[in-house]
Order: structure tokens, then sequence, then C-alpha cells
């Protein structure tokens, strides 16, 4: 896999200013970007988070996952901190891509879970690739993050890439009415650290 850097700028938000960083993948096309407050090469451990991107919830305010509250909750930590690093990565619907997701939706609508949808159209359960944070992290010269996270998959990927996980920190937030089983899903199938099941009920 080769990652190219393209290109930086800044990016005001609500909550601080981030520099906004470009790189491609050059084999599968995709491009995405890491936001970045301070100099991680000079403050490690690194405020981290590897977010995949979701259409639905990050931009159209979905309230059928956490995902654009836990993007939010991200990047109000690491200005709050006034340094850290966010992957935004163009993973949409765990791999499966937009178009599969409004399918995978359908099935929902149905009564399938997320899991139970994603593999009757005959993709598997997870399908996000992490190895593309290594040449990122590496470009910032990161060896050490605290992370942002509840799944254990991106902690594990991050330590084979020798990425030392000095420390994970609960990213609980985003819970409605209309996403508590894809929570519990979370949860009891794909093993994510979340609260016991009774919280969502």
């Amino acid at each position: 896999m080769t990652i190219e850097y393209i290109d930086d700028c800044q990016l005001p938000t609500r909550w601080g200013t981030f520099d906004m960083h470009g790189f491609k993948d050059t084999e599968s096309g995709k491009e995405h970007i890491v936001l970045v407050i301070g100099d991680p090469s000079n403050e490690q451990p690194v405020l981290t988070r590897l977010h995949s991107e979701c259409l639905t919830g990050d931009a159209l305010f979905s309230q059928r996952c956490d995902c654009g509250a836990q993007l939010e909750h991200a990047m109000a930590a690491v200005a709050a901190k006034g340094s850290g690093i966010i992957c935004y990565l163009r993973q949409e619907g765990r791999g499966i891509g937009l178009l599969n997701k409004i399918r995978a939706y359908h099935l929902q609508d149905q009564g399938a879970d997320t899991v139970d949808a994603n593999e009757a159209l005959g993709f598997a359960a997870d399908q996000r690739d992490y190895s593309i944070v290594g040449p990122m992290l590496e470009h910032f010269g990161i060896i050490k993050v605290e992370l942002l996270t509840n799944n254990p998959k991106k902690i594990e990927a991050l330590e084979e890439m020798g990425i030392s996980v000095v420390k994970r920190h609960s990213i609980e937030t985003g819970l409605t009415p209309h996403n508590q089983n894809y929570l519990k899903t979370k949860l009891n199938r794909l093993g994510h650290l979340l609260s016991q099941p009774e919280t969502f009920s």
C-alpha cells in the first residue's frame, strides 16, 4: 500500500482551528484526511481518533448510529487539549460503501441487525482496513498514542503496526431512541467496549 501526501491547509471549526492534511491511497484512489492540532512529533503520546467516514451520521445528522456524535466528541477533545490528531478514513459503512450501506439499512428497517444486514449482502460484518493509518502516523512521527475508541480492533491494528497505545479513552456519546439496537449489536456481536446492555434500555 502506498499513501501519497498531497497538501495541507487550515480548517477553522467551532471547536478551534485544525491543520487539515490530505493523503491519497494510490492503489484504491481513495482520499483521506488528517486533522491536527499542535506538533504530534513533540507531544507523544498523542491523543488520537481513527474515524471511518459516515456520511449519514457525520454530515446528515442521522440518529441511527453514534458516528457523528463521536466525531464531534473527538474534535472537541483534541481542541480542548490543544494537541492531537484525527484520521478521517474513507471507509463508509464499515467498508461496504454508501450505496450498499443504504441496502443494509433497508434490511435493518425490516428487522435485521447491522451484522446480519452486512452478511446478507455478502460482506463481512466489518471490512475496514486500518493499515492505511500506518503511513499517515509515520508522516507525523507518531509512535505512541492515547486512543479515543471503543473498538478493540483499532487498538490491535495500531499495535501490529508498531504504534504503542498507552491509554484508551472511552467515547460513549450520541445515544438516541433510534440507535439502541445498533449499540447493543456493537457490544454483543462486534466486541466493542461499551457499557452493559441495560444502559441502552
